[in-house]
Parts: C-alpha cells; sequence; structure tokens
C-alpha cells in the first residue's frame, strides 16, 4: 500500500475572543477533509518562521490556505495600504518563509484565495489593493449568496496545468476576495480569469507543482474542483517517493 503524503497546511491566527480567552490557531475541517479524500495525510502548520526548513524536511506538499486578512503592500511594491487592508503579520511573516523554501526545494505548493495572492507575490508579482476601486464593473467578488454556492463562472486558459486537471474550458467557482492578482511574477503565467477580467489562478511551469487559484475547490462547488485537490496531492506523492528512494 503506498503510504500517504505528508501535506503541511497554514493555519489561521486569532487574536483573544470567541473560542478562547488567549490567541488560537483555526481551519475549517473542509480543508483537511480534502486533502484526506484526495490521499494525502494532512498536518497543520503553526507560525514560527524559524521552524520552516524543518516543517519543509518532512513535508511532502504544502497548501497555504485563505482567510479574512491580506498581503502587505509593502512586500510588492504596492504603495499606500488601501483602508479596507488586514494585516495578520505573524501569519505572513511565516507562510512567506515556508512559501519561499518550498520552492527553493520543488516541493509541490497549492495556493488557495490568499494563498494564491502570496504565491503571486513569493514569485515575485504584485497584487490589486481593492478590486471595486481597480476594475471597472467588476463582478461582486465577495459573493452575497453563501460559499457552498457558485459565485460566477472562470474561464480556463488553454494548454495549462489547471485547464488539463479540470479538462473543460471553464468551471463554475465560489467567490470570496477584495483583492486579486495583478501581475503573477517572472515566469508565472494566468491560468483561470472570471468575466470581468479579474485573474482567478497562475502556476509556474517551471517548478514540480506550482498553483494557485483564487476560489476554494475545497468546497466542491464544482464537481471538478476535488481533481485540483487530488492532482496536488498526486505530485507530492512523487516528491515523497523520490525522498524515500534517495534515503
Amino acid at each position: 500500500m503506498t503510504a500517504r503524503p505528508l501535506i503541511g497546511l497554514t493555519l489561521d491566527a486569532e487574536e483573544p475572543g470567541g473560542y478562547s480567552k488567549l490567541p488560537w490557531y483555526a481551519l475549517r475541517q473542509n480543508y483537511f477533509a480534502a486533502i484526506t479524500a484526495a490521499g494525502g495525510l494532512p498536518i497543520a502548520l503553526p507560525h514560527d518562521a524559524a521552524l520552516a526548513d524543518d516543517y519543509l524536511d518532512r513535508l511532502d506538499g504544502l497548501l497555504v490556505t485563505g482567510g479574512a486578512f491580506d498581503v502587505d503592500p509593502a512586500m510588492y511594491g504596492g504603495g499606500p495600504r488601501h483602508d479596507t487592508v488586514v494585516l495578520k503579520e505573524g501569519r505572513t511573516a511565516f507562510e512567506i518563509a515556508i512559501l519561499r523554501g518550498a520552492l527553493r526545494r520543488d516541493i509541490p505548493v497549492l495556493g488557495i484565495c490568499g494563498g494564491e495572492q502570496l504565491l503571486a507575490v513569493a514569485l515575485g508579482g504584485t497584487l490589486i489593493q481593492h478590486i471595486p476601486d481597480a476594475v471597472p464593473d467588476a463582478l461582486a467578488h465577495e459573493q452575497p449568496n453563501p460559499r457552498t454556492e457558485p459565485g460566477h463562472e472562470v474561464e480556463l486558459t488553454p494548454g495549462t496545468l489547471l485547464s488539463r486537471i479540470i479538462g473543460a474550458p471553464a468551471m463554475a467557482v465560489n467567490s470570496a476576495h477584495h483583492q486579486a492578482v495583478d501581475r503573477p511574477g517572472e515566469g508565472a503565467i494566468v491560468n483561470a480569469r472570471a468575466p470581468d477580467g479579474v485573474v482567478e489562478g497562475l502556476e509556474h511551469p517551471g517548478y514540480r507543482f506550482c498553483l494557485g487559484v483564487q476560489w476554494h475547490p475545497e468546497y466542491t462547488v464544482d464537481p471538478r474542483d476535488q481533481a485540483i485537490l487530488d492532482a496536488f496531492v498526486e505530485a507530492a506523492r512523487h516528491t515523497g517517493a523520490a525522498r524515500a528512494a534517495a534515503a
């Protein structure tokens, strides 16, 4: 029986209040369930940038999750911070450290929502700080309906990794973001766009598996969403097998 590849998932961080009177970590269960369904063994990664390499010594794949916060525009030369921008500096410091480390090691990476935006920044790209101020006639990318329902469709770029994974020219997605990728970074390519032109995904063909999507495939709003997680975990499986063979 083939061992499940070890997949690290980044956590969100919350200040005292609600669940605990002390600072606490959180992540929706469907992230873990989607990785398990794809054949992976998910583990949570607390925020300690000094431990990034220790985690990466053991991980076969890295999933950078989303959350209700933004990447500091100072990280990509984005100019003054928009009034809507909310930071979680400790989380971002850890995620950029472990993400850049995974890219250096060519460990498979999947970025979801804010994770896709951070992936663009790690690759040298830039972001739109607030879509309603930057995109004329933009869709409601912070959809008013539940996240378990589609918000709009995206068109996939033919010939890309994402297009090959999905096997269709378009798919329905949920939408929970007010920022978006502007430039994807040197060597990276856009693999999906919304009808209003907003970037909905990116990838870098120079890596074993380097993929980001702006929506949340862990909800499986579209039946083909699980294929994204499946492809990511399969790439991680090959990484784990190569590591074991070299040991």
